[in-house]
Parts: C-alpha cells; structure tokens; sequence
C-alpha cells in the first residue's frame, strides 16, 4: 500500500522523535457471518483526549476508504449504524466495531491519527477481518505449528555460516507474523520470508535466518505472532547457539563411529575365537585318531605275538 507507507514516512519528518504511535495489536480476527466485531488501537499521544482519531478499510485490489472519525467520548455512528467507533480516555484506546458482519466486510481496518498540520496522518499496521460461515467450527488447534531445521555441518565448514529454518504448518487464518531475535536483544534481525501457502483449510509459511560467524555461539529466537496462539501470547521458538549444535553432531558422529568400531571389534574378535575353538577341535580329532591308530596297531601286535 503505498499510500500508507507515505504517510508514515511524511509523519515522521513532522513530527521527529516526539511523533504519537498507534498500534492494533490484533493483526486479524476471525468472526462468524452475522456476528459483530471490535477493532482495537492503542494511541500514544499526550494529547489523546482531544485528537481526532480515523478508521479507515482496504480491501483486496482497492484503494484505502475513510469510514469513520471519533472525536469525544460519545460514540460516532455510520448512517445505517453498520459502524461505531468510541474513544476510551483512561487507556487511550478507539474501537471500531462493526456489526451484523457479512461476507463484503472482509478487508484490513486500519485507525490513523491526524497531525497538528491537519494534512498528515500517521497509521497503524491494520488488523485483517475474516468472515466465516456461520456452521465452521474454529478448532482451538489451529495456531501454527513449528518445526526448525538447524545448519547442516557442511553449509557451516564450507560458507563459515549457518542457516536456521522454521517451518509453521496447519494454522488458520493466514494472518501470521515471523521475525527473528538474539534471545537477549529486542533488536529485529534481517530474516527472509516464505510466502503462506494454503494446504487444505489451513496454512503453512517457513522463515529462515543467516547465522554469521561472530553470532554462531548466541542462541536465537524465531517469534511468531497469529491470532490463535496459546493464551494470546507470541510464540518464541529457540535455536541453539550453531557452533553446540556442531558439537554435538560432530560428538554424535564420534560416538557414531566408535560404536561402529567397537561392534567391529567384537565381531572380529568373535570370529577369531570361533576358528581358533574350530582349529583346536580339529587338532584334538587329528590327536584323537593318531592315538587310536597307534593303540590298534598296538594291539594287533600284541595279538600276533601271542598266537605264534
């Protein structure tokens, strides 16, 4: 949307360090044909009781609309009284409820703060409006399920990097947010980004992260952020430091390798013992029938000597 991300980038030269920040901290919600629905934004402003403050909608492959604007405490209503947008002054909170939802009411809902200049606005990120039938049940189990894949010994030995991976499967609605961390750091890492692919009636995303060098003995966390998640909470999924999971690949390897010889060993040693019990058997039966070869010819002796 590049409309928005010119007003954002405008509004920070107004306003410098000392801008008003809004934030929707649902980025979609999910609500059944003929129900309604709140869309809440946190503003940060000083001035909070007195501003202005917009809701506006785009849908797919249209151009962002203005719906609605709240100014006091009394709740401003649409004509048909399809919206109602209210300002909540001790937590500085608007909420734009929409009601009897249908299927046409899909689209991102954004609010927006005017600037002093009255020309400039600053929006949130928006929050995504999915409208379900009626007779879908949402399975409490459909927040995103991760897998990770840690770097490979050869990709490390070979571009002295690694590369973490996670794979989210089977959650619904498509709305989902990835971004990778140090376990220690707020700062956002640069990670690169799947698209969501439908599989079935939910969907799948992957997000993967470059480990450098000098950052291969830090742990990192991949955070996800979705709808359905447990207790509303972001999942944070970590990665071990690369150069442990080196190690212990490369101890497994060992481990691996001295099992095998030690099997080896055993067997051969087995081996060894079973041909030399063998040869031993074999020189007992040759001892055997010397012995009973000399004591018949003994006898036989013995029986002549007698007779003549």
């Amino acid at each position: 949307m590049p409309l928005l991300g010119a007003v954002v980038f405008f509004s920070f030269w107004d306003f410098g360090l000392a801008q008003p920040k809004l934030e929707q901290p649902e980025i979609s919600i999910s609500r059944a044909k003929d129900k309604s629905v709140h869309i809440s934004c946190k503003v940060s402003s000083s001035t909070f009781n007195t501003d202005y403050i917009h809701w506006y909608r785009q849908k797919p492959d249209q151009s962002i609309e203005h719906l609605i604007y709240v100014f006091s405490t009394a709740p401003a209503h649409s004509k048909n009284n399809k919206l109602e947008a209210t300002k909540i002054f001790h937590s500085s909170t608007s909420i734009l409820k929409i009601n009897s939802l249908e299927k046409e009411d899909e689209a991102v809902y954004f609010c927006a703060f005017w600037t002093i200049s009255g020309w400039i606005k600053i929006f949130a990120e928006g929050t995504k409006l999915i409208v379900i039938s009626p007779d879908r049940s949402l399975d409490s189990e459909i927040y995103p399920k991760p897998t990770i894949f840690l770097p490979s010994v050869a990709e490390i030995k070979l571009h002295k990097a690694g590369t973490h991976l996670c794979l989210l499967e089977k959650f619904f609605p498509d709305v989902i947010k990835v971004y990778w961390k140090e376990k220690n750091s707020n700062t956002l890492l640069e990670s690169q980004q799947g698209i969501t692919m439908k599989t079935n009636d939910t969907y799948m995303k992957y997000s993967w992260l470059t480990v450098t060098e000098k950052s291969m003995a830090t742990e990192h966390k991949c955070i996800v952020k979705h709808e359905n998640n447990k207790r509303g909470v972001d999942q944070e999924i970590i990665f071990p430091p690369v150069k442990k999971g080196v190690a212990a690949i490369n101890t497994a390897m060992k481990a691996c390798v001295e099992d095998t010889n030690d099997t080896l060993q055993l067997q051969l040693t087995n081996t060894s013992a079973y041909y030399t019990y063998l040869l031993l058997l074999l020189k007992s039966l040759v001892y055997f029938a010397i012995i009973s070869f000399r004591l018949f010819r003994r006898t036989a002796v013995c029986g002549h000597g007698k007779s003549s």
